[in-house]
């Protein structure tokens, strides 16, 4: 049979090869959005190769065209003031004139420095638990961009990892000013969009005006700690959930008290209290935090006893010396970053039937779900339940394959490419694996807010068997799963968990 596998390299968008823009040629796609896409250029005579992102308004509806301009001018508004080493340059904007062309014509064009990849691609190879090599120099270079633009008087409002680019050199540098606006006294307006993994809490409750929503620079302070976090845990976010609605809805309840935010057990100090410091749900506190120490370093900050608690030297941001010098405690010995990390809760024991290939993929996955009981030693009892650890398992008659026994729709909807090779395929167990323990993760969410507490993972069982709202439906696990469920159970029981 074909196996249907999602691929990240198809290009949604047609644009010429070798289309000419501003003296350049376009190249390969390299990466595409709601709004256009970016693709690589080179110009002739030995000039740097570039970028050219394409902001297109066809096919947009007269409100999303309006939005559009206002991107493509602040993009153009910021880019043509932007001048420090941590923020991509701009080389030319124009607009396109070419009816020939009708998906082209009108569109704007921003040829911009060439970057070797973003901080996203760094981050989707990343192994959880494990600081991302040169996070610390990345995090000082992000925070350099920041410094400038908000003493500058400007706001990024959308930082998330897809939006720092890593040039050849390793350098870190800001990119994609869209949503970046200038404040106008405290706060500055942008159309409401952003990444819901890193806006604010409180961006969800604002109100949309006539000139889009209240910006603030804090709002990228909570960005630069939810990055901060996801580069020195391996790429975990500190409100982790199996999709991106999920993690935001775990920040507001944070936000509002009624969850503890937990950090990942990875993460040392001080980049600990640095990161909490930045995820606080009080706005206020937030834009206190101080950036003055960052970039000086901790050998030549100011000592903590000739500071003030709140003063603010700078547009706020932080830094682990910051935080550390705004409460007066006393500074930690450096943590080192190459340690392993402690053994995962539910950690599969040696001497196991787990296959070896499968346990760290089953870690991993295990790793990526915040709730307790989703542990590796259930996710391996549940795919010993599936598949007996057969990569090749198949139920022809119910349309399931491979070690997670995936329905190709079903996979399709929760696909993670686990082995990052760029395709996403239910018979390969790293990307099931993968996939299995977003999905699994989220079932457990579901469950818990249906008002179950107890008996969760043969819940998760079952409802992976059937669904979530059949295992409602049932007030318990269903008749027609009990003896899969009590399976696994014995399974997970043979592995301690």
């Amino acid at each position: 049979m074909v196996r249907p596998t999602t691929r990240s390299d198809e290009p949604p968008f047609g644009i010429p090869p070798g289309y000419p823009v501003a003296g350049y040629r376009t190249g390969e796609l390299i990466g595409a959005g709601a709004w256009g896409s970016v693709h690589a250029a080179r110009a002739p005579g030995g000039r740097p190769d570039a970028a050219v992102k394409f902001l297109r308004p066809a096919r947009l509806s007269p409100g999303q065209r309006r939005t559009m301009a206002q991107i493509a001018r602040s993009e153009m508004s910021f880019s043509r003031r932007a001048d420090h080493p941590n923020l991509i340059r701009t080389l030319a904007v124009v607009t396109i004139d070419d009816p020939a062309h009708p998906g082209l014509d009108g569109a704007v064009a921003l040829v911009m420095e060439r970057a070797a990849h973003s901080l996203q691609d760094v981050l989707a190879t990343a192994r959880p638990g494990l600081p991302v090599p040169g996070a610390e120099r990345v995090l000082a270079d992000v925070c350099a961009g920041l410094t400038h633009m908000h003493t500058a008087g400007w706001v990024h409002g959308d930082l998330k990892p897809a939006n720092i680019l890593l040039m050849p050199d390793g350098t870190a540098k800001l990119a994609d000013f869209g949503l970046t606006a200038e404040l106008e006294g405290t706060h500055a307006y942008a159309p409401p969009l952003g990444s819901p993994d890193h806006v604010p809490p409180e961006w969800w409750s604002q109100r949309t005006g006539a000139r889009g929503v209240a910006l603030r620079p804090s709002a990228d302070i909570w960005a630069f700690g939810v990055i901060a976090h996801q580069l020195l845990t391996g790429g975990l976010h500190p409100f982790l959930g199996a999709t991106a609605r999920a993690r935001s809805l775990a920040a507001q309840a944070y936000a509002r008290g009624a969850a503890p935010l937990r950090l990942d057990e990875t993460l040392r100090e001080p980049w600990r209290a640095a990161v909490t410091a930045c995820l606080t749900p009080d706005r206020a506190a937030r834009a206190r935090v101080d950036l003055a120490a960052l970039l000086a370093g901790p050998q030549t900050r100011p000592p903590a006893a000739r500071r003030r608690p709140g003063l603010r030297t700078g547009a706020g941001l932080l830094s682990a010396a910051a935080v550390l010098a705004l409460t007066g405690a006393p500074e930690p010995a450096a943590p080192d970053l190459r340690a392993p990390p402690p053994p995962p809760r539910g950690a599969i024991p040696a001497g196991s039937d787990v296959p070896e290939a499968l346990r760290g993929p089953i870690g991993d996955a295990a790793r990526r779900c915040p709730e307790p009981e989703i542990t590796p030693v259930l996710l391996a009892a549940m795919i010993k339940g599936e598949s007996g650890f057969d990569p090749k398992a198949a139920r022809p008659g119910t349309n399931e394959y491979g070690i997670a026994m995936w329905t190709p729709a079903v996979f399709n909807a929760w696909a993670q490419d686990g082995d990052h090779d760029g395709v996403k395929d239910y018979m390969d167990p790293a990307d099931a694996i993968a996939s299995m323990g977003n999905y699994v993760c989220w079932l457990d969410q579901q469950i818990k807010r249906r008002g179950f507490t107890t008996d969760l993972p043969a819940l998760v069982t079952a409802a992976y068997r059937t669904s979530d709202k059949t295992v409602a439906d049932a007030g318990g696990v269903p008749d027609r799963v009990k003896a899969h469920v009590t399976k696994v159970l014995a399974y997970l029981a043979e592995y301690g968990g």
